[in-house]
């Protein structure tokens, strides 16, 4: 049988088949407005609930008078923060001439929150750094002198105080609960224009921009005057604090960095404790671990932080860690990457004894550690080189891998405190393709350990050469992995 439908019959047909259909499917039709809503968050209740806790900072500090030109404030704030010391400032004495007499001008404007009611307020330690004076404006326009508590560079973290009580503070929220794609809010003074909201979303978590700081990365709008204030959950939780841009021309382009506020309140406590922040130490310098290297040692994953030198005298070698160890649990955490180990090292409290795991040679194994306080990073020492002494590798090595090495003198074992090892006295298009040069010391082939060039030519006559094998080695007091692609 056959209908024929005309114009606003068939219309009207086609509409109620359509609706019927979305009924079984259990969409409901909403208008324009409610739609918009679903999709759109608001954000007027929470500029009303966090807006008076967030503050204006402005600094003062003392210049000679020819000394940054006539940039504005917000401007001289971001480009110390981004680029450093700008040109124009004398950079010596100016011999027979009379020196200017230094003055205060105004140095930038930035922005910060109230953490507590009786007057602590947080910001970035770049904001008020070599600042004379520091100014707190609260939204009601009551402007306070501001004593700085202490700030820590590391985590550009700076706690300041003023004479005030009754303070409306900010809710501190969870920032393990923050996830990606969800709406955050920042509230500060870009330019110096006070109050300023800005929304997005949050880009990612976890970024990997210092060596302390796990970033948050959003796509909410900051700018120069943005930094020290707040990053707000939907909740009306800071999550975060602005800290820092990704920019070529000195403006907004999409990407932004907050830090974590758990580990700003962390940083916080001891700054209102103590004026200072005081972190763990275990003296190894570290590195990331390849994929590639992780498959040919029995890692599996690239994971753990790769051990490149041991410092003598820390608790690193006391506790019996070795250059090319990978360490991949610390207290018990585990360690993804290689930031993750300075974090939790610096966390930890002076004089904690506690457990490191590290992967050697194809097996894992617990050691016990009391970490140290934290103090000013050493250079490492340059090891000198001797001429080696004892036997050297026949042609099959040099063939195999492009190597030519020869047995360490005990003056370099006892140099570079190892039981064994062979030195690389040439190499050719495979091992110079591989990283290795001339003066590198190589320690494990694969996850043997070598410790005579007899050793290590007969780990060579065994190796897979379908295959490419890992070399440990040693460069001064610096420890690396290659992979060499063996001749067939």
């Amino acid at each position: 049988m056959m209908y024929k439908f005309e114009g606003k019959r068939l219309r009207a047909y086609l509409f109620a088949g359509l609706f019927g259909a979305a009924a079984v499917l259990g969409f409901v039709p909403v208008d324009g407005a409610q739609a918009q809503t679903r999709v759109l968050p608001d954000f007027t209740d929470l500029v009303d609930q966090v807006g008076p806790s967030v503050v204006n900072i402005r600094t003062v500090e003392r210049v000679n008078p020819r000394g940054e030109g006539d940039m504005s404030p917000e401007l001289q704030e971001f480009f110390r923060h981004f680029f450093g010391p700008q040109p124009g400032a004398p950079k010596g004495p100016r011999f027979n001439r009379p020196q200017p007499q230094q003055e205060e001008r105004p140095r930038g404007v930035a922005s910060g929150f109230i953490l507590t009611p009786d007057g602590y307020v947080m910001t970035n330690a770049h904001v008020v750094e070599d600042a004379t004076q520091v100014w707190v404006t609260l939204t009601d326009k009551r402007e306070f002198k501001a004593k700085t508590v202490g700030s820590d560079k590391r985590t550009d973290i700076a706690i300041l105080k003023i004479d005030a009580t009754g303070l409306p503070a900010v809710k501190v929220g969870d920032v393990s609960k923050l996830r990606v794609g969800e709406w955050v809010m920042a509230i500060g003074s870009p330019f110096g224009l006070d109050n300023t909201v800005t929304a997005g979303i949050v880009s990612a978590k976890q970024r990997d921009t210092g060596d302390y700081l796990p970033f948050i990365q959003t796509d909410v709008a900051i700018n120069p005057g943005n930094s020290g204030g707040p990053l707000i959950n939907m909740r009306g939780e800071v999550v975060g604090i602005n800290s820092q841009i990704y920019s070529r021309s000195g403006g907004f382009m999409g990407i932004s960095f907050s830090i974590p506020i758990d580990e700003a309140i962390r940083v916080s406590d001891q700054l209102r404790t103590t004026g200072h922040v005081s972190r763990g130490r275990i003296g190894v310098q570290i590195d990331q671990v390849t994929k590639e290297v992780a498959e040919s040692i029995g890692l599996g994953k690239p994971q753990g932080a790769l051990v490149r030198s041991v410092e003598a005298g820390m608790p690193g070698e006391k506790a019996g860690i070795e250059a090319g160890d990978i360490i991949t649990r610390f207290d018990g955490k585990p360690i993804d990457r290689p930031s993750d180990l300075p974090r939790l090292v610096g966390n930890t409290k002076p004089g904690t004894k506690t457990t490191v795991t590290v992967f050697r040679r194809g097996s894992t194994r617990d050691l016990s550690i009391t970490v140290v306080e934290l103090e000013p990073d050493q250079p490492a020492r340059p090891t000198s080189e001797r001429e080696s002494s004892g036997g050297k590798t026949s042609d099959m090595v040099a063939k195999t891998l492009g190597l030519a090495v020869s047995d360490l003198s005990e003056a370099q074992r006892r140099e570079l405190k190892l039981r064994g090892g062979v030195r690389v006295n040439g190499v050719s298009d495979l091992a110079a393709r591989a990283g290795l040069r001339e003066g590198d010391v190589i320690v494990a082939l694969g996850n043997a350990e070598v410790t005579n060039v007899r050793e290590f030519e007969a780990l060579v006559a065994k190796i897979d050469k379908s295959k490419p094998v890992s070399v440990l080695f040693r460069r001064g007091d610096w420890a690396q992995y290659a992979l060499i692609r063996p001749a067939r």
